[in-house]
């Protein structure tokens, strides 16, 4: 356990000298929410990544990979598709941003719609949405103690130790805001995606020199994929894939990334390093996934596939780094999580109502971050069999604020009523479908309760912004902000030299 636990501390002191170096001071609300606007693609794309990709993609999703083969592969296409939409959607959101001193994706909404209520909706959406997938994040690193203790502790007490270290981390979290999670996501994302990739590739050659595994060896249900005549249905990856990418920029602790850049232009180039870091380091976790089903061990118990083949390749040596890489990962998510959450409290909760000092923000922010963390850590040590239900049917809700958050980015037509309007009725259909049908819907040819409240949602949308037309005011108001978004394309965009006459 000195080799295990002592590179758990080694990196855990790497990040926190990174941190205390870089002696950061907000001095209003708007550096500590979104780190005053300051980052380079650098460090837009780790820290896009570090919240994106958590600790669990290496037990949950290595699992499926082991378990169902290729249908894990979804993951991959939709985290694509959401680096393709972040590209789309950083000019609006960040000149918006930056012109309106937005801090929040409630923010934005406000904002476009013209509506103080909607910031509250979708602040309450993405905090009771958000709070199932942070302490499930927490439990993970049960997982990994339990691991890196070589079996001393039990589940138990090794979930309440690995809550006892990301509470500890949260220390710096509450103190620093959205700059220091930024700054640290930039050293747990090289562990976590370029260490971690670098492992897996490793692992993956390791299966196929040494255990002479290849596609070839796998059974064929490795490559089944639901279609015409499967249970799930012929539209249940299509469900899962479109769902996943438009989900993705509905979480509040990943649409904050984008007010967190320095310009569009950093957005833009961040998106291009997300893809192929992302394409490689999913590649080659599903791969690996795939091959280590045939580890001994494996089949068994598939959500610790990570750390089975990395200490029966490299002894504890190497299962101390695996564990490393699980934390890095598992805390930008948590950080991530927790520091939005915090901001949307102090923001789009309290602030919404009653008008606050920058000093009352950041606290009132500091003791919303500190609270969700100790409720966090208290259900994380608690027995929660259904918590995985409450993951899915949360993320069944959150994408409900896909369809006011998009179609307000890039359509002038809408109002604050049928937003609303549609946003409610889709959350309340997506929870009581996921309650009666969980996983998919058979009657709907496999489409999961989300997709089927979406589609009502967005009727809703259209039907409210075509019954009930803006009025003169609110649609030159609206058109204004389009304006500008062009206003700001145009002044960037590259001169072309006239040709001689």
């Amino acid at each position: 356990m000195l080799i295990t636990f002592g590179a758990l501390a080694a990196f855990f002191a790497i990040v926190i000298i990174v941190l205390q170096a870089s002696g950061i001071r907000d001095r209003n609300f708007s550096e500590y929410a979104v780190g005053g606007r300051a980052f380079d693609a650098r460090y837009q794309a780790m820290s896009f990544l570090n919240t994106w990709y958590p600790g669990s993609m290496f037990t949950a999703f290595g699992a499926m990979a082991a378990s169902s083969g290729v249908i894990s592969f979804y993951v991959l296409t939709y985290s694509l598709l959401t680096v393709v939409l972040m590209y789309l959607m950083a000019r609006p959101v960040w000149v918006w941003g930056k012109t309106f001193d937005l801090r929040t994706q409630p923010d934005l909404l406000s904002l476009r719609f013209g509506s103080r209520h909607i910031k509250t909706i979708a602040a309450v959406v993405g905090i009771v949405s958000g709070i199932p997938w942070l302490v499930l994040g927490m439990q993970a690193l049960g997982t990994l103690f339990q691991y890196m203790s070589l079996g001393t502790l039990s589940f138990s007490q090794a979930v309440i130790t690995g809550v006892a270290v990301i509470a500890l981390r949260q220390i710096w979290t509450v103190r620093m805001g959205m700059r220091g999670v930024v700054i640290s996501d930039m050293v747990q994302g090289i562990f976590a995606y370029i260490v971690g990739t670098a492992m897996l590739v490793g692992l993956i050659v390791w299966m196929v020199v040494a255990k002479d595994i290849t596609f070839a060896s796998l059974e064929p249900r490795m490559f089944a994929i639901p279609s015409h005549g499967s249970t799930e249905g012929p539209l249940y990856v299509f469900s899962l894939i479109f769902t996943g990418a438009i989900g993705g920029w509905c979480w509040p602790y990943i649409f904050v990334r984008l007010f967190t850049a320095d310009g569009v232009e950093s957005l833009k180039k961040s998106a291009a390093l997300a893809v192929p870091l992302s394409l490689v380091f999913c590649t080659a976790l599903l791969i690996f996934g795939m091959f280590a089903s045939k580890i001994p061990g494996v089949a068994e118990h598939p959500n610790d596939v990570w750390f089975i083949v990395s200490q029966e390749a490299g002894g504890l040596w190497l299962l101390g780094l695996a564990g490393v890489v699980v934390l890095a990962a598992s805390m930008g998510h948590t950080d991530g999580n927790i520091q939005a959450t915090g901001a949307q409290i102090a923001n789009d909760l309290i602030g919404n109502y009653w008008k606050l000092e920058e000093r009352q923000l950041i606290l009132l922010a500091k003791i919303g971050m500190l609270g969700l963390t100790v409720l966090a850590s208290w259900l994380a040590c608690l027995e929660l069999p259904a918590l995985f239900s409450l993951g899915v049917l949360a993320y069944q809700g959150i994408i409900q604020l896909a369809v006011p958050q998009f179609l307000g980015i890039f359509w002038r037509r809408g109002n604050a009523y049928g937003a609303i309007a549609g946003m409610m009725v889709g959350f309340a259909i997506a929870v009581a479908l996921e309650l009666v049908f969980p996983g998919y819907l058979p009657w709907a040819y496999g489409l999961t309760s989300g997709a089927v409240a979406l589609a009502v949602n967005l009727a809703i949308y259209v039907a409210f912004a075509y019954g009930f037309p803006e009025t003169e005011a609110e649609r030159k108001r609206v058109d204004e902000l389009f304006d500008l978004v062009e206003k700001r394309r145009a002044s960037t965009a590259p001169l072309h030299p006239q040709p001689a006459e």
